[in-house]
C-alpha cells in the first residue's frame, strides 16, 4: 500500500503496533482487516482519493456501469454468503443512485456496508458541487449511518459498520466520507493507524438467546397443537438456521411453509414442505395457515403479501412469534407467545425442550391434519394449461425445463414481477442460499446485478438470473460489467412484451383496460443488445427448441449468456389472493374449483 511519510519524523514516531496512513489508505486497510474480498463500485470526485490505494490492495474492485448496480451486486453477494456486501460510490447523484439498493437491503434484512464520498468538511452545507445530505436522505432506509469528519475516526467507523450490519437483525449501514479527510495531499488526513480490536456501542445490544420461560410456553403450545404450521421467513436464513429448522419440523412433525424470502430454508422435496404462502403462494400453503390452530412464525414479519386482510388471517390460530427484532413483535399480529431471539438459537432451544419430553413421540397426533393437507396438495397443485402447437412459450414450462437442466445447487436470482412468482413456484429449492430476490421493496432490475454479485462470491457455482423484459431494460448494462470482469452469469429473459404483473391486474380488476403496459416483442432486439455487451445470446420461440438452447447455455462458461424466451402475453400467475382481500378469497387456476377443497 502506498504510504506518505511526510508527516512522520524521528522526533514524532508512531505508537507501537501502528503505521502512519492517510484517511484513504486507512479506509482500504480497515476493509481488508474486516475480510472484504470484493468491492462493487464506481469512482467520482469526492471518493477519488480512496480509489488510489485500491491499486495496491488485495481487495478486488468490480467497476459497475451504474451505482444502483453496485448496491444490488453487494446485496447478491450478501444473500449467498451471509457476509456483508460492500459497495462504494461518490457523492451527490451517485449517493442518491444507491438509495434504492439501500432501501431494498433494509426491508429484506441484507447485511451491507455502503461507502459514499462527500464534499470536503468545510464545504458541507454550502450546496457545493455534487453535495447532498446523504445521511439525511438514507436515515430511514439504513440500519445505521454516519458522517465521519475526522480521518482518525475512519477505522472505528468501519469496525462499527460491520458489527452493526451483521449483528441482531442484519441490514445496510452507510459511511459518508468527506473528501478532505481521505486526501493524500492534506497533512491533516494522516494519523497513526490502529484498528480497534473491539466495538464499544453502549446503546446497541441485540438480544440473541431465547427466554427459557417463553420457550417452555411455546413448546407446550406446539406439543398440544392438532394443526400446527411453521410459517418460515427470511430471518431463518439470516440466522443460518436451516439445519435447526429441519430438525424442528421433523421432531415435531410440523408442516412448513416458506415465504418468498425463505425459499430454500426448508427443502422443497421434503414431505413436510407445503411450499410458498401468500398472494401467489400455492393453495395448500395458504389454506394450511388459514386452518392452523398453532402458527409458529419463525423469522417472519407478517408481511401484507402473506397475510392479505389481516383481520381474516389465520383466524383460529394461536401465534408463536420468534424474531430477533423486538419491533416486529405485535406490529401486525399480536402473538400469544413472543420470543425475541436469534431464530437458530431459539429453534435449538425449542428442539432440546421437545427432545427432553420424548421427541417425535411427545406431540399430539397429526395424522388427520396431514391427511387433510395431502388432499389439498392432490387436488390443487400448481398448474397451467399445456403449450399448444404454434403458440409462443409458456413461461412456467420454460422454468421447469431450466430447473431440470441445472445442478441442484444452482443459484437463481430473480427480478420482480410475474417471472419472480413463477420462478419461486416452479423451481425446486432444496438448498439454502440459492434463491436471491427482492421481497419487501419489490425492485425491478434487481436480478442481473444481484446475480453478478452472487457469481463474484462463488465463481464455481452456476448462477442464473431469471428476468422479465421490463426488468431487463432497467439494469441490463451490468452485463457489460459481467463481460469485462469475466463473471459469466446466465440470464433467462422471459419476454412477454408486457409489464406482466400490471397487465394481469388490469385484466382481472380493471376490465381489461390495458393502460401503459405494452412494451412489445420487437423493440429492443435483445439478442443484438446482449451481443453488443459481450454476451452469447439466443432467442427461443418454439417449445421444441427450449431444452437444446438451455443445454447450450449451460455449456458456456467463459462469458455471460442471455437467452430470450418469447412468451405468451396472456399467461397469468395462479393462485392469486386479490390485494387487500382475505386469503379465503384465493383465486386458483380456472381448471380448479376451491369449493372442492374439503
Amino acid at each position: 500500500m502506498n504510504q506518505t511519510s511526510e508527516s512522520e519524523s524521528p522526533d514524532n514516531p508512531p505508537p507501537a503496533g501502528s503505521v502512519r496512513l492517510n484517511g484513504g489508505q486507512a479506509l482500504i486497510k480497515s476493509l481488508e482487516l474486516e475480510g472484504v474480498d470484493v468491492i462493487f463500485g464506481y469512482p467520482g470526485g469526492a471518493i477519488l482519493p480512496v480509489y488510489d490505494p485500491i491499486i495496491d490492495s488485495k481487495i478486488r474492485h468490480i467497476l459497475v456501469r451504474h451505482e444502483q448496480g453496485a448496491g444490488h451486486a453487494a446485496e447478491g453477494y450478501a444473500h449467498v454468503t451471509g457476509r456483508p456486501g460492500v459497495c462504494m460510490v461518490t457523492s451527490g447523484p451517485a449517493a442518491t443512485n444507491v438509495v434504492t439498493p439501500l432501501a431494498d437491503a433494509y426491508l429484506d434484512s441484507v447485511p451491507m456496508v455502503c461507502i459514499t464520498g462527500q464534499v470536503a468538511v468545510p464545504a458541507i452545507g454550502t450546496d457545493a458541487f455534487q453535495e447532498c445530505d446523504t445521511t439525511g436522505i438514507t436515515r430511514s432506509i439504513t440500519k445505521h449511518n454516519m458522517l465521519v469528519t475526522r480521518a482518525e475516526d475512519i477505522p472505528r467507523a468501519v469496525r462499527e459498520a460491520f458489527h452493526i450490519a451483521t449483528t441482531g437483525r442484519p441490514g445496510p449501514v452507510l459511511i459518508d466520507i468527506p473528501k478532505d479527510i481521505v486526501d493524500a495531499n492534506n497533512p491533516n488526513a494522516y494519523f497513526d493507524f490502529v484498528y480497534p480490536p473491539e466495538v464499544e456501542l453502549p446503546g446497541y445490544a441485540p438480544t440473541t438467546g431465547a427466554d427459557p420461560e417463553a420457550v417452555t410456553e411455546a413448546v407446550e403450545m406446539i406439543l398440544a397443537a392438532e394443526r400446527p404450521v411453521l410459517y418460515v421467513g427470511g430471518g431463518v436464513l439470516k440466522a443460518r438456521g436451516a439445519e435447526a429448522l429441519l430438525d424442528m419440523a421433523e421432531i415435531g412433525n410440523i408442516p412448513v411453509v416458506t415465504t418468498l424470502m425463505a425459499r430454500g430454508a426448508f427443502p422443497d422435496s421434503h414431505e413436510l414442505c407445503l411450499g410458498m404462502p401468500g398472494m401467489h403462494g400455492n393453495y395448500t400453503a395458504v389454506r394450511a395457515i388459514q386452518e392452523a390452530d398453532v402458527l409458529i412464525a419463525m423469522g417472519s414479519r407478517f408481511d401484507d403479501r402473506v397475510t392479505g386482510k389481516v383481520g381474516a388471517f389465520a383466524p383460529g390460530a394461536k401465534v408463536i412469534h420468534v424474531d430477533i427484532d423486538p419491533a416486529e413483535h405485535g406490529k401486525v399480529r399480536r402473538p400469544d407467545v413472543s420470543i425475541v431471539a436469534d431464530c437458530r438459537l431459539a429453534m435449538e432451544a425449542i428442539n432440546d425442550a421437545i427432545e427432553s419430553k420424548g421427541g417425535p413421540t411427545s406431540h399430539t397426533d397429526h395424522s388427520a391434519w396431514r391427511q387433510r393437507l395431502s388432499g389439498w396438495q392432490e387436488n390443487y397443485p400448481l398448474t397451467y394449461d399445456p403449450p399448444q402447437p404454434g403458440e409462443l412459450l409458456k413461461p412456467q414450462a420454460v422454468l421447469e425445463a431450466l430447473r431440470d437442466a441445472c445442478p441442484a445447487d444452482t443459484i437463481v436470482a430473480s427480478g420482480v414481477g410475474q417471472h419472480q412468482m413463477w420462478a419461486s413456484q416452479y423451481w425446486r429449492f432444496d438448498h439454502p442460499y440459492t434463491w436471491v430476490n427482492s421481497g419487501g421493496l419489490g425492485t425491478m432490475g434487481f436480478s442481473i446485478p444481484a446475480a453478478l454479485g452472487a457469481k463474484a462470491a462463488y465463481p464455481d457455482r452456476m448462477v442464473w438470473a431469471v428476468d422479465g423484459d421490463g426488468c431487463f431494460q432497467m439494469t441490463a448494462q451490468e452485463l457489460i460489467t459481467a463481460s469485462v470482469e469475466k463473471i459469466p452469469i446466465k440470464v433467462a429473459l422471459l419476454n412477454n412484451a408486457y409489464l406482466g404483473m400490471v397487465r394481469q391486474w388490469q385484466e382481472l380488476f380493471y376490465d381489461e383496460r390495458y393502460s401503459e403496459v405494452h412494451l412489445g416483442h420487437e423493440m429492443p432486439d435483445y439478442v443484438k443488445w446482449a451481443e453488443s455487451m459481450g454476451c452469447v445470446a439466443f432467442r427461443v420461440e418454439d417449445h421444441s427448441e427450449v431444452d437444446a438452447v438451455i443445454a447450450k447455455a449451460n455449456q458456456i462458461n467463459d462469458r455471460p449468456v442471455v437467452v430470450e424466451f418469447r412468451c405468451l402475453s396472456e399467461e397469468k400467475v395462479y393462485p392469486m389472493v386479490p390485494a387487500g382481500g382475505s386469503n379465503d378469497d384465493i383465486i386458483v387456476h380456472p381448471s380448479q374449483h376451491p369449493d372442492q377443497a374439503e
